[in-house]
């Protein structure tokens, strides 16, 4: 793995693997839902959809041919940090794929046809994924009580309202702000070398103009939290009713890391896979849930770890509930395993190696990783830190940050 930056700002990471003759070009803006002015939620992911509408040298519809000829695919995703552009291509295709990007960074058409446009594609997708989906409707209510201060209780694709409500001047100038090399990262994978990358990359994005310098991304922090929170939907829609708890928990390069590291394999522990505690419990020996999660998600500014099942009918509900509240104070009172902890580091470890190979995971994680405020010598350290950790550090976890007055717990029932 290299890394460099040009003249512009832009940081560009190159990782040669030269096996197969395939390379994931990705570009990575360090903007998204977070990052939007109160009232104009759901910008940063209007422009995914924006950036596919063309500009005068390219006009819409020409990537997506450039890129099937070759044989690839192209897409993109935006989350509350970060809002993603990747092309699977040859490697001959590498110029032209660099060439688009670095054209509609700054030389998007926002005009009142395009825009109206995409605003409607928008809202169906919001009607078609939370609108009309009461897991979609609960989740948002979910994210909205766990988080009462910090933007992160937005939902990405954005509040409806305001949506609708977004006018050309306020999207311009978000893009015309964000949309800048010097506010963006590069992530090339796969048949290159370093040399071609940083000559394709200069010759391309090197002659985009660097934009002006954004203020450091400082957002408003969640207060400590007194209470437990609970937030329920009963909907005739629902046929399989849930249960679902979140806790915040410290971001993965903050201060406080090792418990991030720590809560990270407590989730495997507790409901990971057919061999955690939960899934033997629930799903195996009791028969009262067809299926249990846990897991740590993170973010650049906080993570929240998520733990609950999938009750076999809505009598189970509560069952469901008491056994996964017993297992947690389990943690909590005694601690996890041994053999417990080396299980959950062998299946993270398997699972950082598939990673490894999987060329559009690594971009993507990389880009990620760094977003979230990983310095370059930290991108590798994934297996380091998680060999370092044991057994006291997640009870300590446990016991800091798993605790009832700290949580929000979700419930999705039947109507009746």
């Amino acid at each position: 793995m290299d890394v460099f930056s040009l003249d512009n700002g832009l940081q560009v990471v190159v990782i040669p693997q030269r096996r197969v003759p395939i390379v994931t070009h990705l570009l990575a803006y360090k903007v998204g839902g977070a990052d939007e002015p109160a009232g104009l939620s759901g910008m940063a992911h209007f422009f995914e959809h924006l950036m596919f509408k063309g500009t005068e040298k390219h006009p819409a519809g020409e990537l997506d041919a450039a890129v099937q000829a070759v044989g690839g695919d192209h897409n993109a995703f935006t989350n509350h940090d970060s809002t993603v552009y990747y092309q699977r291509i040859t490697p001959d295709a590498l110029p032209q794929m660099m060439e688009f990007e670095a054209d509609r960074m700054r030389n998007l058409i926002l005009n009142d046809e395009v825009i109206e446009t995409e605003r409607q594609v928008v809202l169906e997708e919001r009607l078609m994924r939370t609108d009309n989906d009461p897991g979609g409707i609960l989740g948002e209510a979910f994210s909205a009580t766990l988080y009462t201060n910090h933007p992160y209780g937005r939902p990405v694709i954005g509040w409806r309202h305001e949506i609708e409500t977004v006018t050309r001047e306020q999207l311009t100038d978000f893009y015309d702000s964000h949309y800048v090399p010097n506010n963006a990262i590069l992530v090339v994978a796969g048949d290159v070398d370093t040399e071609t990358v940083k000559k394709l990359a200069e010759e391309t994005y090197g002659k985009v103009e660097r934009g002006p310098d954004l203020p450091e991304r400082v957002r408003p922090m969640e207060p400590p939290s007194r209470t437990e929170r609970t937030v329920t939907l009963a909907d005739d829609r629902v046929s399989i009713p849930s249960f679902s708890q979140a806790w915040l928990a410290p971001a993965a390069y903050s201060d406080e890391r090792q418990f991030n590291d720590a809560l990270a394999v407590l989730g495997e522990i507790l409901g990971g896979s057919e061999r955690s505690r939960l899934h033997r419990r629930l799903v195996i020996k009791e028969r009262i849930a067809a299926r249990v999660f846990a897991y740590l998600y993170g973010a650049r500014d906080s993570a929240r770890f998520v733990v609950g099942a999938d009750p076999i009918n809505a009598e189970a509900l509560e069952t469901v509930e008491a056994a996964i509240r017993e297992e947690l104070e389990a943690v909590i009172r005694d601690g996890v395993t041994a053999e417990e902890l080396e299980t959950a580091k062998k299946v993270y470890e398997s699972a950082i190696i598939f990673q490894r190979e999987n060329l559009m995971r690594r971009a993507v994680q990389y880009a990620s990783d760094l977003i979230e405020g990983a310095s370059v010598d930290e991108l590798d350290d994934t297996r380091e830190r998680l060999e370092a950790v044991t057994l006291e550090n997640i009870q300590e976890a446990a016991k800091k940050y798993l605790l009832l007055d700290k949580s929000v717990k979700a419930y999705l029932r039947p109507a009746k």
